[in-house]
């Protein structure tokens, strides 16, 4: 047995029990039993997502997307508020992408939940949560998870399979289907990102940033005609379906520890839990500079604060936000 702290909960997980995400009854409490926020209300002070300016507050949405070479490219990501790279089997990443400001018709490829996705999920209150299908031993925490189960089980008729693709690889979603079966889904609201001018001091010109995990690699290239960072993935520009490279005005690589779930997958792999409950360290890009940036979140109903070095908030730049959950020692758990 081995012991990882969530949200100040101690959870014993087994060392052999590993597959694709999903711990025993009661090992997920936060999921479990957060309580959806109030209704939020109008600011004027911009999306709490992205902080752009004259945006209603709609439904959220979280999606698992494929991100390996053999489903790319992908759809809808250009459309995302949010993304997070997690690490699953094998020292590979997943995505889990955010949408709310804007719903792209279509996205995929969809694939499978983790473990981790139930510990991030929940400081959005109660979001629609789009994966296609988890092993069986992670059932029990889906259902008690705070989400809208909208996975391929419980909704078949959002998903379709997408001509000219291969399966796995092949199965997207319409969001307004989606949706349709969430229509009590909460709307967006704070989750700690703030936005606006650059710190002051302390950034550091950077044109390029990669960051590694044990079978996968991301490399975020600074664009000054697009003031945007250029992402590529294992030395290939990341494109999107519905054309153009993938993009983001702000990347934030926070650096979190990844143990062992008790979860693995057919190959015995463990599935990689990434706890993004505590403090850490962290790297924000934004506008052609690194900052270095602490990162704090008190429990799962909450989500993560960036601050300076000094304490200020480290704002990020308007517009959609890439999080890169990393370690400065990955290893395959």
């Amino acid at each position: 047995m081995i012991t990882v702290s969530l949200a100040g909960a101690a959870v014993l997980l087994p060392v052999a029990a590993c597959s694709s995400d999903k711990p025993a009854p009661g090992t997920v409490p936060q999921a479990a039993t957060a309580a959806p926020s109030a209704s939020p209300t109008e600011t004027g002070e911009g999306h709490p997502f992205t902080g752009e300016p004259g945006q209603d507050l709609k439904p959220v949405l979280a999606v698992k997307i494929e991100n390996t070479a053999a489903g790319k490219p992908q759809m809808g990501l250009k459309s995302a508020d949010i993304v997070y790279i997690e690490q699953v089997e094998g020292g590979l990443t997943r995505l889990m992408a955010i949408f709310s400001s804007k719903i792209p018709a279509k996205v995929g490829p969809v694939r499978s939940a983790r473990i981790s996705d139930l510990h991030i999920v929940p400081q959005f209150g109660k979001p629609a949560f789009a994966y296609s299908g988890v092993q069986t031993k992670m059932l029990p925490f889906m259902a008690k998870a705070s989400l809208f189960d909208v996975g391929d089980t419980r909704n078949p008729g959002a998903y379709f399979r997408q001509p000219g693709r291969v399966a796995p690889y092949n199965l997207f979603a319409s969001t307004k289907k989606l949706l349709a079966k969430a229509p009590d889904a909460d709307k967006a609201k704070d989750i700690g990102f703030t936005f606006g001018d650059a710190p002051a001091a302390g950034g550091v010109d950077k044109k390029s940033w990669t960051v590694r995990w044990p079978a996968a690699h991301f490399t975020f290239d600074w664009s000054d005609a697009k003031k945007q960072w250029m992402i590529s993935q294992d030395g290939k520009k990341d494109m999107a379906a519905e054309g153009g490279q993938q993009s983001a005005p702000t990347v934030v690589i926070q650096y979190v520890q990844t143990v062992r779930s008790q979860f693995h997958d057919f190959h015995q792999s463990y599935t990689p839990l990434v706890k993004t409950i505590g403090k850490g360290k962290a790297i924000v890009l934004r506008d052609g500079k690194a900052y270095k940036a602490n990162w704090s979140r008190p429990d799962e109903e909450h989500g993560t604060t960036y601050t300076t070095e000094d304490g200020q908030p480290m704002n990020f730049t308007q517009g959609p936000v890439w999080v890169a959950l990393a370690s400065k020692k990955p290893v395959s758990p």
